[in-house]
């Protein structure tokens, strides 16, 4: 018997992760940061932007996601996202221009409040990457 469950991230381009036996996932989930184990209760949530991160053993592994759906059911997790990429991939000039870009639409006229926040959680996310 498996001690973790399956994991798959998939974005438009491709099958991003599917890994097999992960021990957990915590996921930034809409209505804050949510850690899954084996057995969770099964669950279907929005993503906001934030790391996920993916434990595996002694391993552990960031990805930045923007925006998408999670859902685990029968110890398998599905994540479906439009935008991630691994931390240890992304330098700081990337970085740098995804917070230029958010702040710039941050200055907009018309934003209403959801995509305000979204916005703001994106660039403090962004922020803490850089820093580190």
């Amino acid at each position: 018997m498996s001690e973790g469950f399956n994991i798959d991230i998939v974005n438009p381009e491709k099958s991003f992760l599917s890994k097999e036996n992960v021990s957990e996932v915590i996921v930034p989930a809409f209505e804050g940061e949510m850690g899954i184990l084996k057995d969770h209760i099964p669950i279907i949530s929005f993503l906001k932007p934030g790391i996920i991160k993916v434990i595996s053993g002694t391993e552990e592994h960031s990805f930045y996601v923007e925006d998408g759906i999670v859902e685990f059911k029968d110890n398998s997790l599905s994540i479906l996202t439009s935008s991630i990429f691994d931390i240890k991939d992304a330098d700081k000039k990337f970085i740098s221009e995804n917070i230029t870009e958010a702040e710039n639409e941050l200055n907009k006229e018309n934003l209403d409040d959801q995509k305000r926040f979204l916005l703001n959680h994106k660039v403090e996310v962004l922020k803490s990457l850089s820093i580190n």
